[in-house]
């Protein structure tokens, strides 16, 4: 899901040159996807609770499978648009269902979500890799078509996994943080609203700006091809994958406030270099900002559980999810903008910068909500 919800900031490098349409025109297709993402999170979940995790997660695999075919046959702009918005609609199924599922089944050990985080990185990572080497060697409708057919074949297996009982669907339940005072639970909810947003906006205003940045910027290591754009995004999202880890064992082990204040801090100066640099400074800059921003999540997770009743964990998570993955079509239509108007990112990075630098004016305010408990999520 996190490749295939990535691997179009690269495929559309190549197509600008087929369809000699300009960049900022082409990103934007992918805006309709990216909000349906998060639209669509809510009645995800809501049909998992009353139908079946695992076969949301079935449906979901197969619907990208079906998504990427149609936009491996767009003839323009229209067709592409109708593929993506499809393929975010599936996509959307993942977070609000996934999660919750793997919570269920692994008694929420920060081993098991760790690793789970991990994936979801290298899913990200492998989406530049992937994405340009198909291009590259056998045209953008190969780019589609080949993780398409292997998502389908993956929802194929896990319906035969389902029917033969080697998955499962517990529906045991955890608990929450119904031990806080109303007033705590209030005001950590509203607080971590902000930085959730401010943290969801800078990965995906980044993680659609890179590609481009990339590219203008380090065009002495990449050349003319998609290729080494994508090896360059692997190498950054690669690295910073395993932060998801180690992240979980920092939120496991200090208290999870100084830990998610701390993420925010160090995160602003380097969105503020990425605006600046150019060469191995720059891969170094933005490498240090994703990895920043996903060590971050295992904390927000954990501190939002610890905000959030039991009884409305489910809901609160899938507005979580909702509210991270609606800020991608907004930062994309940032990013669409900044480069039309200037030709580069710059201003881009240095709004970021200081929507971390409130991000950490608005996370010191949160109460102090001592060590979660473990069975607190936390996702990818």
């Amino acid at each position: 899901m996190h490749m295939l919800t990535a691997f179009f900031f690269v495929i559309v490098l190549t197509l600008e040159v087929d369809w000699q349409l300009p960049y900022h025109e082409l990103i934007g297709l992918w805006t309709l996807g990216a909000l349906l993402v998060g639209v669509c999170a809510l009645p995800a979940g809501w049909i998992a609770d009353r139908w079946s995790a695992p076969g949301m997660m079935i449906v979901m695999f197969a619907g990208m499978g079906l998504a990427c075919g149609i936009c491996a046959l767009a003839g323009g702009p229209d067709g592409m648009l109708a593929g993506l918005a499809l393929l975010g609609v599936f996509a959307a199924i993942y977070h609000p269902v996934g999660i919750p599922w793997l919570v269920r089944n692994s008694g929420a050990s920060g081993k098991a979500l760790g690793i789970n985080g991990i994936f979801g990185g290298i899913g990200v990572a492998a989406a530049g890799l992937v994405a340009g080497t198909i291009s590259d060697t056998f045209g953008w409708r190969a780019a589609f078509v080949v993780p398409g057919l292997v998502s389908f074949a993956t929802g194929i297996a896990m319906y035969a996994c389902l029917r033969s009982g080697r998955i499962t669907d517990s529906r045991a339940l955890r608990d929450g943080g119904d031990d806080l005072r109303r007033n705590t639970l209030v005001r950590g909810f509203l607080i971590l609203l902000f930085t959730m947003f401010a943290l969801g906006f800078v990965y995906q205003a980044s993680q659609s700006a890179f590609p481009k940045l990339f590219d203008q910027r380090l065009d002495e290591w990449t050349g003319s091809g998609t290729a080494a754009v994508g090896a360059l995004i692997t190498i950054v999202y690669g690295v910073a994958a395993v932060m998801q880890l180690i992240g979980g064992y920092l939120a496991d082990r200090f208290p999870l406030k100084p830990v998610y204040v701390g993420s925010f801090l160090v995160l602003t100066p380097l969105l503020a270099l990425v605006a600046a640099a150019q060469g191995m400074p720059l891969i170094v800059a933005a490498t240090g900002s994703v990895l920043l921003s996903t060590a971050a999540l295992p904390a927000e997770n954990m501190l939002l559980a610890r905000y959030t009743p039991q009884k409305h964990q489910g809901l609160v998570f899938g507005l979580k999810f909702v509210l991270a993955f609606g800020t991608a079509p907004v930062a994309i239509w940032f990013v669409a903008k900044m480069h039309a108007a200037s030709g580069d990112f710059a201003g881009l990075f240095v709004m970021l910068a200081g929507l971390a630098g409130l991000a950490v004016a608005a996370a010191m305010l949160l109460p102090v909500a001592g060590q979660p408990p473990k069975a607190a999520m936390a996702g990818p």
